[in-house]
């Protein structure tokens, strides 16, 4: 005898529960991949970017990079008591430009990582009305 369709009415709680524990899985490994990119290293302040600069010398024009912030953020080296809203990293290729790209890309993944996480709740809890209670927890 051929399996019921799940679109029959007595499997709608078990279709439901089972979309709702998806979600929840899929959740809790975008939440795990957030962790593993914090412990990966250092990961920039919100809002930061890595920007090119142009320092003139006497004979030519030298590029070098810093990390930029909206609000003054970064202790200033003469005054760490201070702040300015650029770290310098150096030159293209230097070791603090480098680190300094990757903390940032970090920063993005967990902001987009977080933003999918937000949708998946949301969709979860499109899964049930008021008048349901979630599997595991009593009603909002």
């Amino acid at each position: 005898m051929p399996s019921p369709s799940h679109h029959q009415p007595q499997n709608k709680p078990q279709e439901k529960i089972a979309r709702a524990e998806r979600l929840q899985t899929a959740i809790a490994a975008l939440e795990a991949r957030i962790d593993q990119i914090y412990q990966e290293g250092e990961v920039a302040p919100k809002g930061c970017c890595v920007a090119r600069y142009q320092a003139r010398g006497k004979q030519k024009a030298y590029w070098y990079y810093k990390l930029q912030a909206a609000e003054p953020i970064f202790p200033k080296a003469q005054d760490p008591l201070k702040h300015s809203r650029y770290k310098h990293l150096g030159s293209a290729g230097s070791a603090a430009h480098v680190e300094g790209v990757i903390q940032v890309v970090r920063r993005v993944q967990i902001e987009e990582l977080s933003k999918a996480i937000d949708a998946l709740k949301e969709s979860w809890s499109d899964l049930y009305d008021s008048s349901v209670s979630p599997v595991g927890q009593g009603a909002e």
